[in-house]
């Protein structure tokens, strides 16, 4: 075995070991857990792994037998599994015939490659655990323990014990339950990884399972019940309103819009959130229940409902972060298979090369200059800079120039790929290397990009045990697959990139020094656009490159000027979605004020001279002016610097 399976060679060889050992010493279990941890926490510590994750897991296996205990369990006792009997799983099935159907018919068939796995079972039990179908083969199954896997099986601790399906709906999260984690000695003979499904009220309605009699690391499986169980989530809420509202989709990149991990909001034609998902409720940090679109985004609902459909737009949330979106207009449509609409990318220049990307910005030439000189050399790059300012463009740029531009051109979004999943993407795997794995396996991202450029943006966000993976692949140029012992040479040009100070992450111990100075043989730094001297030749060429060819009045002299005062926080990514939008509201005229989008004004504010900001604020002034353009709303938006939502805002509420 080489050097890259070693964590898991030493895993399976220690947990081997202890089980044959101590298997009838059922109550050392977790002394055995904690043995086989620290064999492999010791022989990763140079990965980064500390002691935190492998502890809580202790603790919820902990809580769990003392909750089996509690229930007058011991470790000899048989599963109950409190079977129904014939009318009650009838009833059981026809109650949850919407959700096994979603779960069949919408979601298994992304999946397919789960089933291909000979030694795995999906099981869907409902909110009390109890068994409503399942997928996949029963070979592994103890056949005494058979009746457990068929409909009105009951899978709560109290019933069967430590398992994946019953700890998931006592703790509430996703679990991974290994053999000997089983407090019944009677199921260890399988290991499982299980994640509740939840409803629009985040109330549990489900669990989703995967079983297997695999003694393989759990990441694996545990990575994508979870994708399996957001995906239902997802397709129950989209099928629950069947197209009759708004659907805004929005993610932190356009890389990962049209993911499982975006954001899902339905809202109605007056802006209220009828439902969202979990995703959505996270990335904005508050509960969605019946609000306001408008007090989540910093975009009047007009301006929102304008948004183009099928083209990806840049919103600000109430914060300060900003996201990429997509928003579908209601339709009577049959639900497609799908978990969202693809995004149609916004049209590109035919060819992207290294004099389209400054026009006179001293900093940007000078990175330009030095790139060009390692252009065929060695030495790795890392592009720094903020978010938007260009830094994937750079890199294909280079891409194109070099000699290996006939080649492939992989780009990978470390930040978007979920932490189970990034090594099998990344490095590949062997056929039925994992559970869930492909029957053909995968040559993975870095042997794709071989003879090419590999563009790794985000890297410091990546896991600190992938960077000790990736290091070895700098060090060796030869990549070892999950799940083979045979390794590949490969021969690829890697540039990484980040908005991050990954000398303030390797301080704090949170990513990798070795790789930190094994990537960045040169440092080059994109400055943002708010300090770049050659803007306004850059929003030129941008509304050239989004323009449709019957659009040719192009950008006002008001409009040039506010986007020199504006400070462009979201940078050249901010500046194309707020052009794409002032397009499409301009039509065949001349791009104004009024066809902004209000949170391009938010933005400006602070760069607003304070006069005007007082002229916005008095209501005598602004009625005054109203009269003196005769009545003209566009008119006097124009003469403001403002869009005409943001002077009705200010209109209406003088009048209240």
């Amino acid at each position: 075995m080489g050097g890259g399976l070693l964590p898991i060679a030493v895993y399976q060889s220690a947990f081997f070991s202890l089980i044959y050992r101590y298997r009838e010493q059922a109550p050392s279990h977790i002394d055995l857990v904690r043995s086989v941890r620290l064999c492999t926490s010791n022989n990763n510590k140079n990965e980064g792994r500390t002691m935190a994750e492998p502890l809580a897991h202790d603790t919820l296996i902990q809580d769990s037998w003392r909750r089996c205990r509690a229930f007058g369990l011991d470790h000899q006792s048989a599963p109950s599994f409190d079977q129904l009997p014939a009318e009650g799983i009838r009833q059981l099935l026809e109650s949850q015939h919407s959700l096994v159907q979603t779960t069949h018919q919408e979601v298994l068939p992304y999946y397919e490659n789960i089933l291909s796995n000979s030694n795995c079972l999906i099981m869907l039990a409902d909110n009390q655990g109890q068994v409503l179908t399942s997928w996949g083969t029963q070979r592994f199954i103890e056949p005494k323990l058979a009746r457990g896997f068929s409909p009105g099986a009951s899978w709560k601790e109290r019933s069967s014990g430590t398992n994946a399906i019953g700890t998931a709906l006592a703790c509430a999260h996703a679990v991974h339950i290994e053999h000997d984690e089983h407090f019944l000695k009677a199921n260890r003979f399988m290991t499982g990884s299980a994640a509740p499904i939840f409803d629009a009220q985040r109330e549990i309605i489900a669990v989703l399972d995967v079983s297997s009699d695999s003694y393989l690391p759990p990441s694996h499986t545990l990575g994508m019940v979870k994708m399996m169980s957001q995906t239902v989530e997802n397709r129950l809420i989209l099928n629950l309103f069947r197209g009759e509202h708004f659907q805004l989709t929005f993610n932190t990149g356009l890389s990962n819009l049209d993911s499982q991990w975006a954001g899902l909001l339905i809202f109605d034609e007056s802006g209220q959130v009828l439902s969202a998902n979990r995703r959505a409720d996270n990335l904005l940090g508050i509960s969605l229940s019946r609000v306001m679109i408008d007090r989540l985004f910093k975009v009047s609902l007009l301006e929102l409902l304008n948004q183009p459909e099928g083209l990806p737009f840049s919103l600000q949330a109430a914060g300060r972060n900003r996201f990429q979106c997509l928003l579908k207009r209601p339709k009577q449509l049959p639900v497609q298979a799908r978990v969202f609409n693809e995004p149609t990318p916004p049209p590109t220049p035919t060819s992207i090369n290294l004099k389209t990307l400054h026009f006179g910005d001293a900093r940007v030439e000078k990175a330009l200059r030095q790139a060009e000189r390692l252009l065929e050399k060695d030495i790795p790059l890392l592009i720094h800079g903020e978010t938007g300012v260009g830094k994937e463009v750079f890199v294909k740029a280079l891409h194109h120039a070099s000699s290996r531009s006939r080649q492939a051109f992989i780009a990978v979004n470390c930040a978007a790929i979920p932490a189970e999943l990034v090594e099998s993407e990344l490095f590949g795997y062997e056929k039925g290397a994992f559970t869930g794995a492909n029957q053909k396996g995968s040559i993975g991202l870095i042997r794709k990009a071989d003879k090419g450029t590999l563009f790794l943006d985000e890297i410091g966000d990546m896991p600190l045990p992938t960077q000790a993976r990736l290091l070895r692949v700098l060090q060796e140029r030869c990549v070892q697959p999950v799940g083979s012992s045979e390794v590949f040479p490969v021969d690829l040009r890697i540039i990484s990139a980040t908005n991050r100070a990954l000398r303030e992450l390797v301080q704090a111990g949170r990513f990798r020094e070795d790789l930190y100075y094994r990537i960045g043989g040169l440092t080059l730094e994109l400055p943002p656009l708010r300090e770049r001297t050659d803007k306004q030749a850059l929003f030129q060429q941008l509304w050239q490159q989004h323009r449709e060819p019957t659009q040719w009045a192009g950008l006002s002299a008001e409009v040039l000027g506010l986007f020199e005062q504006h400070p462009w926080p979201g940078n050249l990514r901010q500046v194309s979605s707020v052009l794409q939008v002032a397009l499409a509201m301009a039509e065949e005229q001349p791009i104004r004020a009024e066809h902004l989008p209000d949170d391009f004004f938010v933005d400006l504010k602070e760069a607003t001279p304070l006069s005007t900001r007082e002229r916005l604020d008095d209501n005598l002034d602004l009625n005054q002016r109203l009269e003196a353009v005769g009545g003209n709303i566009s008119h006097l938006a124009r003469e403001l610097g403002v869009s005409r939502n943001t002077l009705y805002k200010r209109l209406r509420q003088h009048e209240g």
